[in-house]
């Protein structure tokens, strides 16, 4: 048996520059100065939040705080300065930090036969000196910034934030992307909190629970709603009534691809152990579950252990089914099944009586007589489609967009799709020919595009990113300073760091401690190419195939 030894609170503060002096100095801030520190339990003291789980950064006029787009984990109250927020209609790419993708043209496509470079990852490193980055003054951690100011103020609708303005919870806990640019219009000095700070702050403290609380209703929660099928039938009022009603859950671990690489080795039964439970078999619903973020596991009872069902992602909701049975009259209508949490979820639990209520009533007023529950067919899959499940949730492959997979009974093993993808990057190929199987399919080591990509989680200049258009995970080579911060958060290790040359072959070093410059890489899917992804086109036996994991159960297996 596998053992594991449970990570302590604090083992890993967010900077180890916090002194207790800069603690007792944000004690003196107001919006911290009004928190009753007599709330917070003695293992997490109002202090120890402070110390373990926040940090100050300075800005100078033009850096950019956070991107619209980014995967965020924290949130930010200004101590000094002001801050601009960019909100229409949002700065480009390019000044953010990020690759512009474009399609070769058909004769930049063909002249690569003839442009393949013997001498791996080189690349002109002119292109670098025009690059928007700077140091910042405290910490030597590299930020974008923007050097036309004036021409952003000029060209969008922007809003000034002052000193106690606090941004960036929502998306800091419900693991969204991030809704609008900010940037440093003067100097600026902002504490940082990470979510797990945030998570505590909101817990103990009624202000700032209330407060994160309010802005969330008002700003996300109405307008996720009224998105979905359910209740796209109400009128501003009820849908209002809906959204005062609903509660605010999150279950698991934001980083949590962290526990996910030490319980890799556990067996599957161990796992589902440590998973938190969301809703139990044999309770009875008290509401529906809606999965805002994150992904959870459906699972019932089988012997001493449990077998997987299927899983709820972003978008999908649980419960319609028991609430509906119990409205018309039905007795003892409990859960048939257990979710627990698949790392981190972020759910709403609308109450049975806002359901019957705002939902049922309308059905029922139109006759619906149709009525078909979410997952009605949870029960209804062969013993071979319950086995793929059990093994995509266990390996964490439901959170790929575009994995590779390899059908290994028509794969001969002759590495054209290596041989491809290495003359499509710079003679280094962006994915390796092994992975993890289940049947005669294999999940090759390749980005795969995750639906939930916790890579982009931490990256100080943004350089990982989705494509807003393809939505792709892809790296700007040009703002990435190869910190490994993306590298060491990927779950399937599909982020790797390459040493740079550059035109004439020569090892590119940093002139300070002459250490090799060094890259994140990983397969982009070969966006600029026409044919798409090389290893897909190069394959002579049509066995290479990007998957969408979310789709997966519906067909994407069968033989083309």
């Amino acid at each position: 048996m596998a053992t594991l030894s449970r990570l302590k609170r604090w083992d890993t503060p967010f900077s180890p520059d916090m002194t207790d002096e800069e603690v007792q100095r944000l004690l003196e801030v107001k919006e911290i100065a009004e928190i009753d520190r007599d709330k917070f339990p003695v293992s997490t003291p109002l202090e120890g939040i402070l110390k373990n789980d926040a940090r100050t950064v300075r800005y100078e006029a033009g850096d950019i705080v956070i991107r619209e787009g980014d995967y965020g984990n924290s949130a930010f109250l200004i101590l000094s300065g002001d801050l601009r927020v960019v909100l229409s209609p949002g700065l480009p790419d390019e000044m953010l930090g990020r690759k512009k993708i474009r399609k070769k043209s058909f004769f930049e496509a063909l002249s690569q036969l003839w442009k393949k470079s013997i001498i791996p990852e080189v690349r002109d490193t002119e292109r670098y000196k025009d690059r928007s980055l700077r140091k910042t003054s405290d910490s030597g951690v590299a930020q974008v910034f923007l050097q036309d100011v004036p021409a952003v103020l000029d060209s969008n609708k922007t809003a000034v934030l002052h000193p106690g303005a606090l941004f960036g919870e929502l998306a800091a806990l419900g693991r969204l992307p991030r809704t609008s640019s900010v940037f440093a219009e003067t100097a600026a000095t902002v504490l940082e909190i990470r979510w797990q700070g945030l998570r505590e702050l909101r817990k103990f403290d009624e202000g700032w629970r209330s407060a994160i609380d309010k802005r969330y209703r008002e700003n996300a929660l109405n307008a996720y709603l009224s998105a979905t099928e359910l209740f796209s039938h109400l009128d501003d009022t009820k849908l209002q009534a809906v959204a005062d009603s609903a509660l605010f859950e999150t279950h698991g671990k934001f980083d949590w691809h962290v526990t996910y690489n030490q319980m890799k080795d556990m067996d599957n039964a161990s796992v589902i152990k440590e998973e938190p439970v969301i809703a139990r078999e044999g309770d009875y619903p008290d509401g529906l579950l809606m999965i805002r973020a994150g992904f959870a596991r459906v699972s019932v009872q089988k012997g001493n252990g449990r077998q997987t069902l299927t899983y709820l992602k972003a978008g999908d909701y649980y419960g319609d089914d028991e609430l509906y049975r119990a409205w018309k009259g039905e007795n003892n209508v409990t859960l048939k099944v257990t979710i627990t949490a698949l790392g981190y979820v972020d759910v709403l639990r609308v109450p049975s009586f806002s359901i019957e209520e705002h939902l049922f009533a309308h059905w029922e007023d139109k006759n619906k007589t149709d009525f078909e529950p979410s997952k009605a067919n949870l029960f209804d899959q062969t013993l071979a489609d319950g086995a793929l499940r059990e093994w995509a949730v266990q390996e964490r492959f439901i959170n790929g967009t575009q994995t590779m997979m390899i059908d290994l009974d028509r794969c001969v093993r002759c590495d054209d799709c290596v041989r491809a993808c290495s003359d499509t990057h710079q003679g280094n190929p962006r994915f390796i020919r092994h992975g993890k199987t289940f049947d005669h399919w294999m999940v090759a080591n390749a980005c795969m595009h995750c639906a939930d990509p916790v890579c982009m989680i931490g990256c100080p200049t943004g350089a990982i990113h989705r494509d807003l258009s393809g939505g792709m995970v892809i790296i700007n080579d040009d703002t990435c300073i190869g910190c490994e911060t993306c590298a060491n958060s990927c779950p399937y290790s599909n982020i790797r760091m390459a040493e740079i040359r550059d035109v004439d072959g020569r090892p590119v070093v940093d002139p300070e401690n002459q250490k090799p410059i060094i890259k994140a890489t990983k397969c982009d899917l070969c966006a600029g190419q026409r044919t798409g992804p090389a290893c897909v086109f190069a394959c002579p036996q049509a066995a290479v195939k990007r998957v969408d994991f979310r789709e997966a159960f519906s067909g994407a297996f069968e033989e083309s």
